[in-house]
């Protein structure tokens, strides 16, 4: 078994890939929810969903989230009516959000609706969230207008549109979560654990935080490969960037290898980044130079296979 810490569109790209290269049902992410937010009443998970409409290749290659061809009634509606449509919710994507809330409401956990929602688009792969207890990402921003305001994370990144300076991150209730089922299962009896190209402090921070998490990691260190987010500088994607900055981290290979070196025995970074291979190893951790950034499925599956290869897992 091979099982992936993910979150957003870099981990459902890898995954995408992983899934050409060996086995779906071989693979098992463990996907962050401190992304989760009630809208209109509904719960939504955004990184569970990304993923699942990427692996069942029903994904918006645009833009990454949500889904291909999608259609908009719903929200031009709810404008009608002058309501919150800040984050759109497509009229298919919907279908979703209504049922996973129903199956809640009916006291399924979150494991049980996910994994029947994947059922219900063929997938193979399992997906496993994080936790099945309420945890939210939570931002302080520290600048303009909201300065020292407290938002969550869907309001600074999709309303905001991540643009705002950050003063902090707190992830909210995760010091009283429970990892999901399966979840520490899935990192001991992995042959190979990968910390996906995700958000280092917003999409596998929360999965750490979860107590249990990062010392089952810890304790698989040597068979786990990180893919570092930042290439060349810069997030290919969102803030990553600019959250590691704000922080007080380096927004460098380096610095995801400091952020990783107690978790992963090695760190993939980008041919852009191959003079600073010296400098990644100087921290701990072993560093392999391929081509990272994900331009199809294919260079996905490639470099799953390289991945694998670091930790000798056969395909």
């Amino acid at each position: 078994m091979i099982t992936v810490l993910a979150g957003g569109v870099g981990a459902a790209r890898l995954l995408r890939g992983l899934v050409l290269a060996v086995p779906a049902d071989r693979v098992t992410a463990v996907v962050n929810t401190a992304d989760d937010v009630v809208l209109h009443g509904l719960h939504v998970s955004p990184d569970l969903d990304t993923v699942t409409y990427t692996l069942a290749e029903a994904g918006n290659p645009e833009t990454g989230w949500g889904l291909a061809g999608e259609t908009w009634q719903a929200m031009d509606a709810l404008d009608r009516f002058r309501g919150p449509t800040w984050f759109r919710l497509g009229d298919r994507d919907l279908g979703t959000h209504l049922y996973r809330t129903g199956r809640l409401a009916e006291d399924a956990g979150l494991t049980t609706v996910t994994a029947e929602i994947t059922q219900a688009w063929g997938l193979k792969t399992t997906l496993l969230p994080m936790t099945e207890d309420p945890v939210t990402t939570m931002v302080t921003l520290d600048e303009g207008e909201g300065a020292g305001d407290e938002v969550g994370f869907q309001e600074y990144f999709v309303r905001l549109g991540h643009s705002v300076a950050v003063r902090s991150v707190r992830f909210a209730g995760a010091d009283a979560a429970r990892p999901g089922p399966g979840v520490l299962e899935a990192l001991a009896q992995a042959d190979a654990v990968v910390i996906a190209p995700s958000n280092p402090v917003v999409s596998i921070g929360p999965l750490l935080a979860v107590p249990g998490i990062a010392d089952a990691l810890q304790a698989r260190r040597s068979a786990t490969v990180a893919v570092s987010p930042i290439v060349a500088g810069k997030a290919l994607k969102g803030p990553a960037d600019r959250l590691l900055r704000e922080l007080g981290h380096e927004a460098s290979v380096v610095g995801v290898a400091r952020l990783y070196r107690d978790l992963a025995a090695t760190l993939v970074v980008d041919r852009a980044d191959a003079d600073l291979a010296d400098a990644v190893e100087a921290e701990g951790v072993a560093c392999v130079v391929a081509d990272t950034v994900m331009s199809s499925p294919e260079v996905a599956a490639q470099l799953s296979l390289q991945i694998l290869g670091c930790v000798g897992v056969a395909t």
